[in-house]
């Protein structure tokens, strides 16, 4: 492989196998089921107590479906996560439960977290006997999170459930055991970016700002940028391959304005261009074919016309033949005196005459006697007529000038002496310079750079919004100075959208430009930022197994609705519904009567 050339895994999902509950979820109570449920990726499996609280989780699919129509891919049922295998044949089709980072279509929903449980060997049947930690966004609305407890409840008969932030799962997950503590967490994920603060262990949910920017977008604004670069691989820029760019390419540039003119050296973009290969076919251009290949494709071509010419005399002649017999038919009724049948078939027929009917039967047998033998003489002799009676394609050698045409310009040298005498070389020797493979491949430079910058800088792509920078500013202005300073020491990253290399330097850059003179700061980045969150709600369930204050059992669901909710260390906050009473609006309503049949009197 050539420096700097990398290319495309186009990887496809595997399904997943269905697996068998393990001997840890079966005992005297149920085992939590733990179920990270993310915009771009959801993550399912058990919380498992012990010393060892097992692997990773054993679900992690595309939360995406696409309802196959009847016949296709083997069923009309609806396909999900990675029994879809690759997404681009079927972009067009794609569904998916949430707007932005909330679920609001939970049939969709329903979809994923039937996958989930069939696919983690959920044992009981007519319902899901097992409690259930669920992740949502910050500041969920209440109506979603009602419409998701009807789900689990009245669908699932789940015992109960709890809610919990991913972002605060996966900052509780990196810091010490039983420490109350302050921060600011950074939640960069598939559709937007969160700014959390932590207050006293606490989420401060007035203050928690949102961009609503993410990897969707930026892999959008790449699969752009690289469309208008390349317009002839239109079709071969997908938001996949842009996804897998973003993932392994990009980097978050500590200055943006100095790592842009460090690009405009040449030396610089040779060294830092990563080139990506497109899939290819050397076979594309005749002009690259050599005279055997091209001898071969013709013959394979020969082959084919005298199959197709062969097919056709068969199928001809069995249609003749069948043509023939009955008319040879029609022609023993006569020989029999059966009159009236033989006038009925006769003018079935369309004929007039038994003298046309004989007519007509010597010419059909005529025919099928001569289809009879070109299909004999064709088994023999592999030349096909219609082809020996094409004219071949005509060589380049004509073109080129004779032995007299070439002394004939010899006499007006004189008039080109500049230009030499020899015949120009013939064009051949200069087509082998173009190289196929290198015009498959895509330049990423400054757009490593570009596309994850937009977090920073959402102007990049139209957007009326404040970047992270801006953002994190607007909201330690809202505290005091010591508050500030203690929130500072402890900001955390998370989210699959903080894993660019040369994150963390650069949220260091943004905090020491806006931060007073000597004052000090501390970043870190999640040890897992994609799989925190799961692990931060395994901890999570473990820890409040018995905790009924932080549940939310059936029978709270029962007596006070699906919106009903219950707080803990990594929740939403609880915000009741306050309707106003009818009366109230009657009152108000004729007040404004008043009002405005006063203005008219007046």
């Amino acid at each position: 492989m050539a420096a700097n050339v990398f290319p495309f895994r186009d990887a496809r999902a595997a399904p997943d196998p269905v697996l068998e509950v393990g001997p840890v979820a079966h005992g005297p109570l149920p085992l939590p089921l733990v179920l990270d449920n993310g915009s771009f990726q959801a993550r399912a499996g058990w919380a498992c107590p012990g010393p060892d609280p097992g692997p990773e989780p054993r679900l992690q699919f595309r939360a995406v479906c696409a309802r196959g129509r009847g016949g296709a891919r083997g069923g009309a049922g609806p396909q999900v996560g990675n029994a879809l295998g690759s997404l681009e044949p079927l972009r067009w089709m794609l569904r998916s439960p949430f707007d932005r980072n909330v679920p609001v279509n939970l049939e969709l929903q329903e979809l994923l977290l039937d996958y989930s449980f069939q696919h983690l060997g959920v044992s009981s049947q007519g319902c899901v006997d097992h409690p259930i930690v669920l992740t949502e966004a910050v500041c969920n609305p209440l109506y979603s999170r009602q419409m998701m407890s009807e789900l689990l409840f009245e669908c699932y008969r789940i015992p109960k459930v709890a809610y919990g932030i991913d972002s605060l799962f996966s900052f509780y997950h990196n810091k010490p055991k039983n420490s109350v503590s302050c921060g600011l967490i950074i939640s960069s994920g598939y559709q937007c970016t969160h700014i959390l603060p932590i207050l006293e262990g606490r989420l401060d949910a007035k203050n928690c700002k949102r961009i609503n920017l993410g990897g969707s977008q930026a892999a959008g604004y790449l699969q752009r940028l690289l469309q208008l670069k390349y317009p002839g691989h239109l079709a071969a820029i997908t938001l996949s391959r842009m996804e897998e760019i973003l993932h392994e390419h990009s980097y978050i540039a500590e200055d943006y304005g100095e790592e842009l003119q460090k690009w405009q050296c040449p030396d610089y973009y040779e060294n830092n261009v990563h080139k990506m290969q497109l899939p290819f076919s050397s076979k594309l251009l005749g002009s690259t074919l050599t005279a055997e290949e091209k001898q071969e494709r013709r013959q394979q071509q020969l082959r084919r016309l005298q199959e197709l010419n062969a097919r056709r005399r068969e199928e001809k002649l069995q249609l003749d033949q069948e043509r023939l017999d009955r008319l040879l038919y029609v022609q023993e009724l006569l020989e029999d005196g059966q009159m009236d049948q033989f006038h009925k078939a006769l003018i079935e027929l369309n004929m007039d005459s038994p003298e046309e009917l004989q007519s007509y039967i010597q010419k059909l047998s005529a025919a099928v006697e001569q289809a009879k033998q070109k299909i004999l003489q064709a088994e023999v002799n592999l030349e096909v007529d219609v082809v020996d009676s094409k004219p071949e394609t005509p060589d380049l050698e004509p073109l080129e000038p004779s032995l007299e045409d070439v002394e004939s310009m010899n006499d007006f040298e004189p008039l080109f002496s500049e230009e030499a005498p020899e015949v120009e070389k013939p064009v051949t020797t200069v087509q082998p310079v173009f190289n196929l493979a290198a015009y498959h491949q895509l330049f990423v430079g400054t757009e490593r750079i570009r596309a994850p910058e937009i977090i920073f800088q959402p102007s990049l792509i139209g957007e009326e919004q404040a970047g992270i920078a801006e953002t994190l500013q607007y909201i330690l202005d809202r505290y005091p100075k010591e508050v500030q300073e203690r929130l500072v020491q402890n900001i955390f990253l998370t989210g699959g959208n903080v894993m660019y290399p040369g994150m963390k330097a650069r949220m260091e850059k943004e905090l020491l430009e806006m931060r007073p003179f000597q004052s000090s700061f501390q970043v870190q980045l999640a040890s897992n930022p994609v799989l925190d969150a799961w692990y931060g709600a395994r901890d999570w369930a473990l820890d409040h197994m018995d905790d009924d204050e932080a549940w939310i059992t059936r029978k709270d669901y029962e007596e006070k609705g699906g919106e009903y909710f219950k707080e803990h260390c990594a929740s939403n906050i609880y915000v009741p519904i306050r309707l106003p009473k009818q009366a109230s609006r009657t009152a108000e309503s004729q007040a404004a009567g008043k009002g405005s049949g006063a203005n008219e009197q007046a």
